[in-house]
């Protein structure tokens, strides 16, 4: 199966080309797409990976897309991308929260074990997701917003997984973990696991996990 994923939640994104199922997985190509040109980039950076390995639009099987939490403007630009190109294509889409993607990502092979994800929010706040990992697969029990004390005070003898140095030294725990932040190509690769379970989502159905309310909901006058 040829996936195509997107990842737009971060100061700086990327696409991916894989191929792979279940079991299998081998990325083809991945490109940059830097902060700020989302909008002017991701289409023309798509259309370039699928140009330089033969590939049409058509080809592809199936779609993967990182969710969030993230950048409010990033992430509406990625999920529009892959809404219509999955719209028109009528295929199918594995949406990926980030905070899920740091916990696969992670390394921990430890089965039914509690896990915290966390990305830095910026204000002195922190994106928070609790997930049961088992067997390779994160079953989420929470994603909230909370802030750096309250961050600190629930991982406290829990394993935590951030790709923020500094939150780890805020956590203050021997069980934090810094990790890399994961990539269109571990969207990729967790889309396929997900396509594979039957996991996906229609168009109308894809969304952004934002988490906080953007500043436009926050500062509206009553």
């Amino acid at each position: 199966m040829l996936i195509l994923s997107i990842d737009t939640s971060g100061k700086n994104g990327s696409v991916a080309l894989a191929r792979g199922d279940a079991e299998k997985f081998h990325l083809i190509a991945t490109s940059p797409v830097e902060g700020g040109t989302f909008s002017a980039q991701l289409i023309p950076q798509i259309a370039r990976l699928l140009s330089e390995n033969n590939l049409k639009k058509s080809d592809i099987d199936a779609f993967a897309a990182a969710t969030g939490p993230g950048s409010f403007t990033g992430l509406r630009i990625g999920l529009t991308a892959v809404k219509g190109l999955a719209e028109i294509f009528r295929k199918p889409i594995a949406a990926v929260s980030v905070l899920e993607a740091c916990v696969l990502t992670s390394g921990i092979k430890y089965d039914d074990a509690r896990v915290f994800a966390a990305l830095d929010a910026q204000r002195n706040e922190v994106y928070l997701g609790e997930y049961l990992l088992s067997r390779g697969i994160a079953t989420k029990k929470d994603e909230v917003l909370v802030t750096r004390d309250e961050f600190v005070a629930r991982v406290q003898g829990r394993v935590a997984v951030t790709p923020d140095e500094e939150l780890v030294k805020a956590a203050r725990s021997a069980a934090a973990l810094r990790i890399e932040r994961p990539t269109s190509a571990d969207i990729a690769r967790i889309g396929l696991q997900k396509i594979a379970r039957g996991e996906t989502v229609s168009v109308e159905e894809l969304d952004a996990n934002y988490i906080r309310r953007s500043d436009a909901e926050i500062f509206a006058k009553p």
